[in-house]
């Protein structure tokens, strides 16, 4: 019997046996079987978007000497 295992960005397939016997080696590592794992999916409103977006100042231009 194989079990899934994910850190957030990497999920592999390990065999039950081989997870039991190294459980604090993949904790360590930050694996954490899938079933157990779940997000949360938050929609984003309009607010949220224009509440987190910045304005950008004009560039200032260089300036030439005159000769």
């Amino acid at each position: 019997m194989n079990i899934r295992l994910t850190n957030g960005k990497k999920t592999i397939t390990r065999a039950k046996d081989q997870y039991e016997a190294n459980i604090k080696h993949f904790q360590m590592r930050g694996f954490t079987p899938v079933d157990s794992v779940k997000k949360q999916i938050k929609k984003a409103t309009a607010k949220d978007i224009t509440d987190k977006v910045v304005e950008l100042k004009p560039k200032k231009r260089k300036t030439r000497k005159k000769k």
